[in-house]
C-alpha cells in the first residue's frame, strides 16, 4: 500500500495539531471601520439581548471562514456586557454560514439550539438592489414570452436579511407588470425555547402555492438543496459576486440523477451506519429512532455513529458498513459532488433510505424532502407509531420479497439480501455480556454470529489474521536469511541482490 493510500486510514498523532485546513476566509468585514464593524456583526443588538436576558455564560460560535473575526468580536462584546458575565469561543464547527451567540449556562452543549436561548447574527452584506431586481426580471422575461399569473417565493443568503424588506418592495414593483405575486417570510433573529418551539432558522413558508423561486446568493449548498427540494419550481438566481442572473432549474435533473444512483446503491446494501452529524437540530433523536425501527423491520443491520464533521478517514474505519445515512441539518444533509468522490461508501439522506426500502409507499417522483418531521411522518414527532405500523402492516410481504433474488441496477446482477434479526433477537450493544458482541469457541477462534455484520464481514475477507495451528505443523529447519534494506539485500554469502525484494 502506498504512503498516500495508507494516510487515508492512519495518520500520526501530531497531524491533528499540524494539519492545515483549506478554508477561504470571508473578508467582507476586514475593510470596515470600528463602527461599521460593530454594525456588520450586530454588536449592540447582541449586547442588549445578553443584558436583557441576564445571561451569565455566553458561547460564541463561528463558521470556519469567520473565525479570524472571533477575537475582535469577543473584545467588543466583553467591553460592553459588563462584569459578572463570561464569554467563550467554541472550537467546534457551526455547520453553517452564520455566527451564533448562545447562552450555555444551564444545559449540556448537545441541546444548545433546541433548549437554550439563541441569538442569530447573520451579518450585513452589501447588495446592489437595483441591479439585483433588474437582472432577475430580465432572466424571467428571457424564459417566458407570455406572462400568466404566477406566484414566486423569495429566498436569499442570510447575510442579506437586513435588506430583505427593501428587496421585497423593489421586486414586487418590478414583477407586478409580469403578473407575478411574491411571497416572503423573514427568518427570526432570536430563538427562546418553549415546549412548542419550532427548530431554529426554520422559515414559515406561506400556504400559497408557488411555482417560482427567486434566490439571491452565490453557489452554495443552500442553492443546491433548494434545487433538490423544489424540482417542481423554476429557480432564478442572482449572484452578487458576479452581478449575473440565470435560470438554475436546468441543473436539477443532473442533481436528481446523481441522488437516484445513490438510492440504488442503498437498495443493494444490507448493513447501514447511521451517522449523527448534528446534535442541535430539533427532532434528530426521534429520527434516529425511526431509522432504527425502519431498518430492523426490513431485516437490515444498523450501527449508530456520532461523527460530527465528516471525513473519509473516519468512515474508512467501518469497512463492514455498506451504506451510511447522514442525520444532519437540511443545509448539510447533501454532500457536494467533489466531496462524495472522496468517500469509499455511499452516503444517503433519511428520505433516500425511505425510497430505497419503499417504506410507507414512498416512491421516487422527483419531489425531494430534507425536513426531519416530514421524513418521519406528518403529525408523528416520535417516529414510534409510524415504524410500528409499517412493521406490522408489511412484514410478511417484505419477508417474502427478501426470499427472492433482487436485481441490482448498479451491478446488473441478481443478489440475495442478507436477513439480520430474522431468526433471533438483535443483540443489545449496551449489554455487559461480551458474548453478545463476539463469541469464541474452545480453539480461540471467532465464531460467526447470525446477527453480527462484523463477523460476517470477517468471514468473507481473504485475510483474517494469523492462525495459531498449534500442534498441526511440524517445525521447519532454520535457515540463514538475507539482511539489509529492500533495495539491496545481502545474502549469507556476502553477495548483494540489487533491486530485489
Amino acid at each position: 500500500m502506498s504512503a498516500e493510500a495508507s494516510s487515508a486510514f492512519s495518520t500520526a498523532d501530531e497531524s491533528a495539531i499540524t494539519r492545515t485546513i483549506d478554508v477561504s476566509p470571508d473578508t467582507t468585514a476586514d475593510r470596515l471601520s470600528g463602527e461599521e464593524f460593530d454594525e456588520f456583526y450586530d454588536i449592540q443588538r447582541t449586547v442588549d439581548e445578553i443584558i436583557q436576558g441576564d445571561f451569565k455564560r455566553i458561547a460564541l460560535q463561528f463558521p470556519d471562514e469567520l473565525l479570524h473575526d472571533s477575537v475582535p468580536i469577543y473584545r467588543r462584546l466583553k467591553s460592553k456586557i459588563g462584569p459578572g458575565r463570561d464569554l467563550y469561543v467554541l472550537a467546534d464547527t457551526s455547520y453553517g454560514r452564520h455566527a451564533n451567540y448562545v447562552d450555555s449556562s444551564t444545559l449540556p452543549i448537545d441541546m444548545l439550539t433546541s433548549r437554550l436561548p439563541v441569538i442569530y447574527v447573520f451579518g450585513h452584506k452589501n447588495l446592489d438592489i437595483e441591479q439585483c431586481v433588474t437582472k432577475l426580471a430580465e432572466a424571467y422575461r428571457s424564459q417566458n414570452s407570455d406572462h400568466p399569473s404566477r406566484t414566486a417565493l423569495l429566498r436569499h443568503e442570510v447575510g442579506y436579511t437586513h435588506l430583505a424588506d427593501l428587496i421585497l418592495e423593489k421586486l414586487r414593483t418590478a414583477f407586478e407588470p409580469l403578473n407575478i405575486t411574491i411571497q416572503y417570510t423573514k427568518p427570526s433573529l432570536k430563538s427562546i425555547p418553549t415546549p412548542s418551539t419550532t427548530p431554529p432558522l426554520t422559515e414559515v413558508i406561506p400556504n400559497t402555492e408557488y411555482n417560482i423561486i427567486l434566490y439571491i446568493g452565490g453557489e452554495s449548498l443552500s442553492l443546491t438543496n433548494l434545487l433538490m427540494t423544489h424540482a417542481f419550481c423554476d429557480v432564478f438566481s442572482y449572484n452578487p459576486s458576479t452581478g449575473t442572473s440565470r435560470l438554475e432549474s436546468s441543473r436539477t435533473n443532473k442533481l436528481l440523477m446523481r441522488r437516484y444512483a445513490l438510492v440504488q446503491k442503498a437498495r443493494d446494501a444490507d448493513v447501514f451506519g447511521i451517522l449523527v452529524g448534528t446534535l442541535g437540530v430539533a427532532s434528530y433523536l426521534p429520527l434516529i429512532s425511526h431509522l432504527r425501527t425502519l431498518l430492523t423491520s426490513h431485516h437490515k443491520k444498523s450501527y449508530t455513529i456520532s461523527v460530527g464533521k465528516l471525513t473519509p478517514s473516519k468512515l474508512a474505519n467501518f469497512l463492514e458498513i455498506e451504506c451510511f445515512i447522514l442525520v444532519a441539518c437540511p443545509e448539510h444533509s447533501i454532500l457536494s459532488a467533489n466531496a462524495e468522490k472522496e468517500f469509499f461508501k455511499p452516503i444517503v439522506t433519511p428520505f433516500e433510505l425511505s425510497v430505497a426500502l419503499r417504506s410507507g409507499g414512498v416512491e421516487w417522483t422527483g419531489r425531494y424532502e430534507l425536513d426531519f418531521v416530514r421524513v418521519i411522518g406528518e403529525g408523528d414527532v416520535t417516529g414510534e407509531d409510524v415504524g410500528a405500523e409499517r412493521e406490522e402492516g408489511g412484514e410478511e410481504g417484505e419477508e417474502e420479497d427478501l426470499d427472492q433474488p433482487q436485481f441490482s441496477l448498479i451491478t446488473g446482477k441478481y443478489r440475495h439480501a442478507r436477513r439480520y434479526g430474522a431468526s433471533q433477537p438483535q443483540p443489545n450493544p449496551i449489554s455487559n455480556d461480551t458474548s453478545s458482541l463476539i463469541a469464541r469457541n474452545q480453539d480461540s477462534t471467532v465464531s460467526r454470529l447470525e446477527n453480527s455484520a462484523a463477523a460476517h464481514f470477517l468471514q468473507e475477507r481473504s485475510y483474517k489474521g494469523l492462525e495459531a495451528r498449534l500442534g498441526e505443523d511440524a517445525p521447519s529447519v532454520l535457515e540463514q536469511g538475507r539482511s539489509g534494506v529492500a533495495r539491496s539485500y545481502q545474502t549469507d554469502y556476502g553477495a548483494r541482490d540489487e533491486g530485489k525484494d
